[in-house]
């Protein structure tokens, strides 16, 4: 039994690998700290409970989806398109997605390893919704160096426009480009100065 309750905190130590694995496309416009996977993962997860309502789709799997759907990078790294040009990382994510699994209940390994499936192949509503959640936190996360100056990265922003397959996500992306990054603070800002009386 201890060696159990041993595999799952070496589990969890491991995950904690994603707060340090960056999106290593960033760096190709500039970006000297680029998100880490677990900050893509978070808001993702949040992206596909939101989509899956509006989707008609099961929220709780999509965001199971999105939570898990990153986790063999703590093993092989994030892979960005340029190097997806020369080899594709499919086969090793898989395999180290399986490796991983290895070291939970039986129960969990197989329910991650189907969700992980349909994810990848998008072979149900909520393996599409999933991915479209993941490639809109992408285009959300450019969108802000876009506004912080990188230009460059309006292409993350639209290759997912013409990626993302749920009407939901073509109207949140379309919404997104009108708006900057910052204007969600706008009106809520409370001045605390006093004016002093003359």
């Amino acid at each position: 039994m201890k060696e159990t309750f041993t595999k799952i905190v070496n589990f969890i130590f491991e995950l904690s690998q994603l707060k340090r694995q960056v999106h290593a496309g960033w760096w190709k416009i500039g970006v000297k700290q680029p998100a880490t996977v677990a900050e893509h993962v978070f808001r993702a997860s949040q992206i596909g409970y939101i989509l899956a309502v509006m989707e008609g789709a099961n929220p709780e799997k999509v965001v199971t989806m999105l939570m898990i759907h990153d986790n063999a990078e703590t093993r092989i790294g994030d892979q960005d398109k340029v190097a997806a040009r020369y080899y594709s990382n499919k086969e090793a994510e898989k395999r180290a997605f399986v490796e991983q699994t290895e070291l939970l209940h039986q129960a969990i390994r197989q329910k991650w390893q189907e969700y992980f499936d349909e994810y990848e192949n998008r072979t149900s509503k909520e393996g599409i919704v999933a991915k479209d959640a993941d490639w809109l936190e992408q285009a959300f996360q450019a969108k802000e160096y876009v506004d912080s100056g990188y230009k460059a990265a309006q292409n993350w922003i639209d290759n997912v426009a013409e990626a993302v397959e749920t009407e939901s996500a073509k109207k949140i992306i379309a919404e997104m480009k009108n708006v900057e990054f910052t204007d969600w603070y706008k009106g809520l800002k409370r001045m605390t100065y006093k004016k002093l009386e003359k």
